[in-house]
């Protein structure tokens, strides 16, 4: 397997490249509209065809790839069944195994940041999305947010892992790439170690955190699979772009 993770600044977004060396066909976890040509570019370098983009769930934070990949490559659109986005062209599910080649990803639903949120197994490593990060984890205070439900996406389905699995979060705001299931029950300080849910909740309850200032163009875009709003202030244009790029292009 050919593994790339690939980062966009401005969100602190990490996209995850997967490809099958044998088949040729690649994957991308959670692409970002403003970051489509490098990643086109890199599948380029590395003579792999986009068979698929994956989101883990509805982002608020950026605007996804996953549309304009495909008008400029044919590539597909999955997204997690439960968000009943009519642009995706397979619904994910728990229990039914995503394969593209020789990659397959066990996808498990991880609600609490969001409703719709899934997380991916694969092998020795799991996409967490804004499930679980680094020492940390996804806000519960909107798109349906649940703190209750995010303790036991992580504490009872994410922990439950082997301690040596991978984790590679959608976001690292300090410079980290990536952590384990054994290191994250160990030092996650809002849901490692014997933290309860109501210590969770307290937590959760008290970060105080600022309106996120995109999300109110990012959720309809990426509720479309990632349309750019016509009209976006001049202070947020480095979030998206127009594409202009023909089909194959």
């Amino acid at each position: 397997m050919i593994f790339q993770q690939l980062h966009e600044p401005l969100s602190s977004t990490y996209t995850y490249l997967l490809g099958d060396a044998d088949t040729g066909l690649a994957v991308l976890i959670d692409p970002v509209i403003v970051t489509m040509d490098r990643d086109l570019a890199e599948l380029q370098r590395l003579g792999l065809k986009l068979a698929w983009t994956i989101d883990t769930h509805i982002h608020a934070d950026h605007i996804t790839a996953a549309l304009e990949m495909k008008r400029a490559v044919g590539s597909r659109i999955a997204a997690p069944a439960w968000d009943q986005l009519p642009c995706a062209d397979v619904g994910i599910e728990e229990g039914r195994p995503f394969q593209v080649g020789g990659i397959t990803l066990q996808p498990l639903h991880t609600p609490g940041h969001t409703d719709g949120h899934f997380s991916y197994l694969m092998n020795d490593r799991v996409f967490t999305g804004d499930a679980l990060l680094i020492e940390g984890c996804g806000r519960t205070d909107f798109q349906n947010g649940d703190a209750d439900a995010l303790y036991h996406s992580v504490r009872e389905k994410l922990f439950t892992l082997p301690g040596e699995t991978l984790v590679y979060p959608a976001h690292d705001y300090q410079g980290r790439f990536v952590s384990s299931i054994a290191q994250e029950k160990k030092r996650n300080p809002r849901l490692g170690d014997d933290k309860t849910l109501d210590d969770f909740k307290a937590i959760m309850a008290k970060l105080n955190l600022e309106y996120p200032k995109f999300i109110d163009y990012a959720v309809p875009g990426n509720r479309l699979c990632g349309v750019c709003p016509t009209d976006l202030p001049d202070n947020l244009s480095s979030y998206c772009r127009q594409m202009t790029r023909s089909p194959q292009g």
